[in-house]
């Protein structure tokens, strides 16, 4: 399985505005990925993981980028996540807003092979799930991947992708494991090229997946990569943000 800062309390903004009339107090925005200096290292607790060493790893560094300063990414036959962990309370802010672009797409990818699970830009969720949410086969293969993969392996992972094929709104498993499911919110190369911004309810998007089996946010990832193709891919990301589930996604001031 390919799964596999500044800290969370970065920015908090408390927001009071007015709906029909009434005063409302949106929830606290949780920013856990705003770069606002191009010139410096990725901030920790964000760190760069190499899954196999035989494969070299995706490049990741900061610049700004048509105004935003951003991660950006150069997968040339590579795989490596970019990551940190996370402590969410998503029954407060359980929707994720963040900014991507794209060159293009990876042009021989195909989600529904591993030769082909490769994708210009992911978006990397991982989840830790109670021991008895889980069937006993489940657990069984969990402990079976571990011995391999080692503890990384999470009990759940969404992964929002940027595809070159499949339509939008496709719920697909990971080509290698159940345990990921992918979920393509962007196709294609009609949007490469500008920043396109992006706005999910992950609580709902966990129920999509697996269910209601209790999932607990532990991770957020980021990857470019093309290591399956032997292709090569360019890619950025900025302005990573927990709100509630009415509010707005505010701007990414200083991203």
């Amino acid at each position: 399985m390919k799964a596999r800062y500044r800290s969370i309390g970065e920015a908090v903004l408390l927001t009071v505005c007015g709906l029909s009339g009434s005063l409302r107090l949106a929830a606290e925005t949780v920013w856990v990925g705003r770069f606002d200096d191009a010139g410096s290292a990725i901030p920790a607790p964000w760190r760069s993981e190499q899954i196999d060493p035989r494969v070299p790893p995706t490049i990741y560094r900061l610049r700004k980028w048509d105004g935003v300063v951003a991660v950006e990414a150069h997968a040339r036959r590579s795989m490596a996540l970019l990551g940190r962990p996370l402590s969410i309370d998503l029954q407060k802010t359980p929707v994720l807003c963040w900014q991507w672009r794209i060159d293009a797409p990876v042009a021989g990818a195909d989600m529904t092979r591993k030769a082909g699970d490769d994708y210009a830009a992911r978006v990397y969720l991982t989840f830790a799930v109670p021991p008895e949410r889980l069937s006993l086969a489940t657990r069984a293969q969990l402990r079976l991947a571990r011995s391999i993969y080692g503890d990384r392996l999470p009990d759940a992972a969404i992964n929002y992708v940027w595809d070159n094929r499949q339509p939008v709104g496709t719920w697909r498993d990971n080509a290698y494991t159940d345990r990921a499911r992918m979920l393509v919110l962007r196709s294609g190369a009609g949007r490469a090229g500008a920043w396109v911004h992006e706005r999910r309810n992950v609580v709902e998007d966990f129920q999509r997946a697996f269910g209601d089996i209790g999932g607990e946010l532990r991770g957020l990832a980021l990857a470019s990569d093309t290591d399956n193709t032997g292709e090569q891919a360019h890619a950025g990301f900025a302005g990573f943000r927990f709100v509630g589930r009415a509010d707005e996604c505010p701007a990414p001031t200083g991203d």
